[in-house]
């Protein structure tokens, strides 16, 4: 069925050539339009630079000499969806917290459309050959993925002539390739007209296509091994195991699960005459259509945490709704051996494919449109968790308010900064008056914080140097992530006292004023740590309950259970 379907796109010599000089106008176009340099797009500047780009690439992959007027409509289509996200995006500013992921969202939507239009899914709805759709997504994939190559190629010969032609003074290459213009349509015309070349051996492609599959089925049987492993430790440890050693686990997670899927369908090809034959990538593969389910089940556990611990944000939600495509994928796998039986659950898989694809590229879609706030839906519960006692007063987050909530966000920080509650009123003023917002590495989750103020033991009486120095403990995500010690080294030079930071046997040096004062960015300085000459460079060894003091060394220096660390500061 698939040399069918390759037999369908007929060879066009001129492919190359129209595809070429396409691509090479879009790009062309994209330059004159695109403002890379502005810190924001006037709306119709975005809409026009997306259709030019969209537009033109969608038609690209679906054009034949003989049937251009279905692909035709099809970029139109693509051009004036595309065109009206970037619109939105570039209209919402500041006013949305979550305008990238629409831009995004309606691009996997674009990307999942296009196979099943190759395939004819808008003539032939659920009976669209599933083997067609398949051949399409992995041609396509294979296809840009060459062409991206070639570009790249191109690229570097174009580069080599220019420096071989200015080695005798003729500089026209080199003064072209610095050229905006010239980049962006020489990049669309090589693109073009490799992917012309590549659409014309979809034959060759095709078989390329099973050479491909099979690497990746090999590959499916480690992988379901070290899943099995995985999941085996998870249930003997406990699912704490998993929180402790990451912090993030979530997108690893999901990874994990992508390329389970991706390693699935590898093996199970396009219909039962072109699955694997071999018994082992076989059981490698019901193994790992098991394992989708567990990967998100477990995505969702660590997300839920994470969102009861802290919350909603835009980027939660988002994350939630990756998490749920993941979990359905994943029941539709583990529920197709039970129902399929052992020996049809490869065609029940076949059969979720095409339904979770039309329904993910709706899903996608839908979410690219002006049908829904998270912004809003986020600010509303974090007002609530701050209302009800949830998180404490000095825990909330009133910066995330005023930056990452949209206009949603800025509302509800207006009416806390009216709060009764003088100490909310108080944080949310200094909140919206804030010029820069800080870096997100330094205003990490509360937990975070008091984790790296209980690995704190400072030598420094109670008062307000303490009180600094415990403030650059909790903005400052680098340091005391381990058990560390702070020490006062004296008043500075420059106004403060130094303070030596000692956590792993390392040394670093800041100033920090007293009485403490808001800091913004910059205010604070570390010192390179240069070891002495005859002192082993290895730093000594630090636990927790390491002594670690102040001696005399021709001067002063810090001592680790006796041994020295870091430079002389005397």
């Amino acid at each position: 069925m698939t040399d069918t379907v390759a037999m369908q796109h007929e060879d066009w010599a001129l492919r190359p050539w129209v595809l070429a000089g396409l691509l090479g106008l879009a790009g062309l176009g994209v330059h004159f339009l695109a403002q890379w340099d502005a810190d924001s797009w006037a709306p119709w500047r975005a809409a026009l630079t997306a259709a030019v780009a969209f537009g033109p690439l969608a038609f690209a992959f679906t054009l034949d000499r003989a049937r251009w007027r279905e692909p035709l409509a099809f970029a139109a289509l693509v051009a004036l969806v595309m065109a009206g996200i970037a619109w939105r995006v570039a209209a919402g500013g500041e006013q949305h917290a979550d305008a990238p992921f629409w831009f995004a969202a309606a691009v996997v939507a674009i990307a999942l459309a296009l196979p099943l239009f190759q395939a004819g899914f808008h003539r032939l709805r659920w009976r669209t050959p599933y083997d067609a759709t398949h051949f399409h997504v992995w041609t396509d994939a294979i296809s840009a993925a060459g062409a991206l190559a070639f570009t790249g190629l191109s690229w570097l010969l174009l580069f080599l002539l220019s420096q071989l032609f200015a080695a005798i003074e003729i500089d026209l290459l080199k003064e072209l390739i610095e050229k905006g213009w010239f980049g962006w349509t020489f990049s669309g015309a090589a693109f073009g007209a490799a992917l012309g070349v590549l659409r014309n051996q979809l034959k060759v492609i095709g078989t390329l296509q099973s050479v491909v599959m099979l690497v990746f089925a090999i590959i499916a049987v480690p992988l379901a091994i070290a899943l099995a492993i995985f999941l085996a430790a998870v249930l003997a440890s406990g699912i704490s195991v998993l929180w402790n050693a990451t912090q993030s686990p979530t997108p690893l997670l999901l990874s994990v699960a992508v390329a389970s899927f991706v390693l699935v369908n590898a093996v199970i090809r396009n219909g039962e005459e072109e699955a694997s034959g071999n018994r082992v990538m076989r059981w490698a593969a019901l193994a790992l259509a098991l394992a989708i389910f567990p990967l998100a089940l477990l995505a969702a556990i660590s997300t839920g945490t994470r969102i009861a611990q802290y919350g909603l944000s835009p980027e939660r939600i988002w994350g939630v709704i990756a998490v749920a495509v993941a979990v359905a994928y994943g029941v539709a796998y583990f529920v197709a051996p039970i129902r399929g039986r052992m020996a049809g659950w490869m065609a029940r898989v076949r059969g979720a494919n095409m339904h979770l694809a039309v329904g993910t590229c709706v899903l996608a879609f839908l979410l690219a449109l002006p049908l829904f706030d998270f912004g809003a839906v986020s600010t509303r519960n974090q007002v609530e968790r701050l209302e009800s006692g949830k998180v404490a007063v000095e825990e909330f987050d009133f910066d995330a308010l005023r930056w990452d909530f949209g206009d949603a966000g800025r509302r509800a920080l207006a009416q806390l900064a009216r709060s009764k509650d003088a100490e909310v009123a108080k944080l949310a003023k200094e909140a919206q008056e804030r010029q820069n917002r800080p870096n997100r590495w330094q205003a990490d989750d509360s937990y975070k914080r008091q984790a790296r103020l209980a690995n704190l033991r400072a030598d420094i009486p109670a008062g307000s140097l303490r009180d600094a120095v415990e403030a650059e403990v909790r903005d400052n995500a680098w340091i005391c992530n381990k058990p560390c010690v702070a020490l006062d080294l004296g008043p500075s030079d420059e106004g403060g006292h130094t303070i030596a930071f000692v956590e792993s046997g390392q040394v670093s040096k800041r100033v920090l004023a007293a009485p403490p004062v808001r800091r913004e960015e910059g205010d604070s300085f570390s010192v390179a740590v240069q070891m002495p000459e005859g002192v082993d460079p290895d730093p000594p060894p630090q636990s927790a309950d390491s002594t670690v003091e102040i001696r005399d060394w021709t001067g002063r220096r810090i001592y680790i259970d006796g041994q020295p660390a870091g430079e002389p500061f005397e």
